[in-house]
């Protein structure tokens, strides 16, 4: 793909111009954002993405504009898996909603900085050994096992358990008061650091591991320096609104580790063929166009079947059993419930 410095230099300075824009959005006042502020804003990027992919397409090709499809689709996923993360991290550090705009802002910076580095050092390494397909496919199929096994054992991520973050937390002077995007300020003379550099530290920590994911992902799709870095910023873009559209929702996605383990299994499988092909042991590679579409049904199936579950153990919890009488509680003493607003006092 033949990409004019003209054309990284306009995407480039369109990125930091969107995210400064926010930035300069948000600081300048704290809120928690409205469903129609997040639907116009979230509409907007993925339109902006949409339009981006058909531009490829008309100007660099239709092979291009596929593959560009291809990867943002994959990044979204992982991005929505990566939501979860971000809401158990802001309910265990207690992130008042109105700051949360913040830290999810600043998170989406530093996972676009340290993408944009694995990007950089991905390419370098695809570029002069093709062997290392070999590894990034058996690095895809290691995770994508871990995710089934993650599943299976019922396991939580809890990210504010990190031991950057512990190590932060014991020995920094950390308060328990938010001010934004105040990471520190004096008090009688004591230097106290606010919760918000532990939530900032927490998510660049969690971003790294992310990448060490999404970027061998996408590398399994195409190795085009240009495709791979707008699929994650368009990926990046809107995910903002999304944890606050979808948050609830996400719950419901009871299966999305596991449709999640199949697509990075298949991007696994896809990478040993391509070395394969690149080492000259297979004349044939899997298509991109056929990538897309079983990453399609992949996911369809996995919305499917996690709302339709979800939405059946929500019938069996508030539905009673046939034949059981409902018994209404029982009344409670004074006295007790004298003792027990007094201890709420």
């Amino acid at each position: 793909m033949d990409v004019s410095t003209l054309e990284w230099t306009i995407t480039i300075a369109v990125t930091i111009a969107v995210l400064a824009f926010d930035v300069a959005v948000i600081a300048r006042n704290p809120h928690e954002p409205t469903m129609r502020e997040c639907t116009v804003a979230f509409i907007a990027y993925m339109s902006a993405a949409a339009a981006f992919g058909l531009w490829l397409i008309f100007f660099h090709g239709p092979e291009w504009g596929v593959d560009y499809f291809t990867g943002f689709i994959v990044e979204k996923s992982l991005s929505v898996d990566n939501l979860f993360v971000f809401i158990v991290l802001m309910a265990a550090l207690k992130v008042p909603r109105k700051y949360q705009q913040e830290a999810l802002m600043v998170g989406i910076i530093l996972a676009l900085v340290f993408r944009g580095i694995f990007i950089a050092l991905g390419y370098q390494l695809v570029s002069n050994f093709s062997w290392i397909f070999y590894v990034f496919g058996a690095f895809l199929v290691y995770t994508a096992v871990n995710l089934v096994r993650s599943y299976r054992k019922h396991e939580e991520e809890h990210p504010e358990d990190n031991r950057v973050v512990q190590f932060a937390q014991r020995h920094l002077n950390v308060g328990e008061e938010y001010r934004g995007l105040k990471l520190w300020w004096k008090d009688n003379g004591v230097r106290v650091f606010s919760p918000m550099l532990i939530v900032i530290l927490a998510l660049g920590v969690t971003d790294i591991l992310f990448a060490l994911d999404s970027i061998p992902a996408i590398f399994g799709i195409t190795d085009e320096p240009y495709l791979v870095f707008t699929a994650n910023v368009f990926a990046l873009m809107g995910l903002r609104q999304l944890y606050f559209l979808i948050g609830g929702l996400l719950k419901r996605l009871v299966y999305l580790s596991l449709g999640l383990a199949f697509i990075l299994g298949w991007i696994g499988v896809k990478l040993f063929i391509h070395a394969a092909y690149k080492g000259g042991l297979l004349d044939w590679e899997v298509p991109t166009l056929l990538s897309l579409v079983v990453i399609l049904v992949a996911l369809t199936i996995t919305a499917v079947a996690s709302l339709a579950t979800s939405r059946g153990d929500e019938e069996l919890e508030v539905a009673p059993t046939e034949g059981d009488a409902v018994v209404p509680p029982a009344p409670q003493p004074a006295e007790r419930g004298e003792r027990g607003s007094g201890d709420g006092e």
